[in-house]
């Protein structure tokens, strides 16, 4: 994978996290049983690009864990702000565990991006430095 690629890819994961934790703040505004129409709205999106990221991720890279069927199970059980408010306090902790589960194993490959360019930049480094030199 060249150097361009892998930073767009960085990029794309680090955004893709950031709606997990929009996804996260929504599940905390069920909890406290404050939320808005447009909150409902907002979760719908975010959830709908976590959805459609994933499938573009997935794409560009091998992902076994966390699993599309885990992120889709995930998303599927959070139907709206308002099923999880009427929800049980057992059954947000459940969600919130499951929740993490998946952040972690995001962040997880975003860390072996982050090696891979490293070692990319790493290489090009030394490759200028001693690539003329050859006679």
């Amino acid at each position: 994978m060249h150097n361009k690629k892998l930073d767009q890819l960085i990029v794309q994961l680090e955004n893709y996290l950031e709606c997990w934790k929009q996804f996260n703040y929504f599940v905390s505004l069920a909890r406290e049983k404050k939320s808005s129409a447009e909150d409902e709205n907002q979760f719908l999106e975010v959830k709908a690009i976590i959805v459609q990221e994933l499938e573009l991720i997935t794409d560009a890279i091998e992902c076994t864990s966390p699993s599309r069927e885990e992120v889709h199970a995930l998303i599927s059980s959070a139907p709206s702000i308002r099923y999880l408010s009427d929800s049980t306090e057992g059954n947000l902790r459940g969600l919130e565990n499951h929740w993490h589960k998946v952040y972690v194993g995001f962040q997880a490959i975003l860390g072996q991006l982050k090696v891979k360019q490293r070692q990319l930049e790493s290489k090009s480094f030394l490759s200028s430095l001693f690539g003329g030199k050859k006679k």
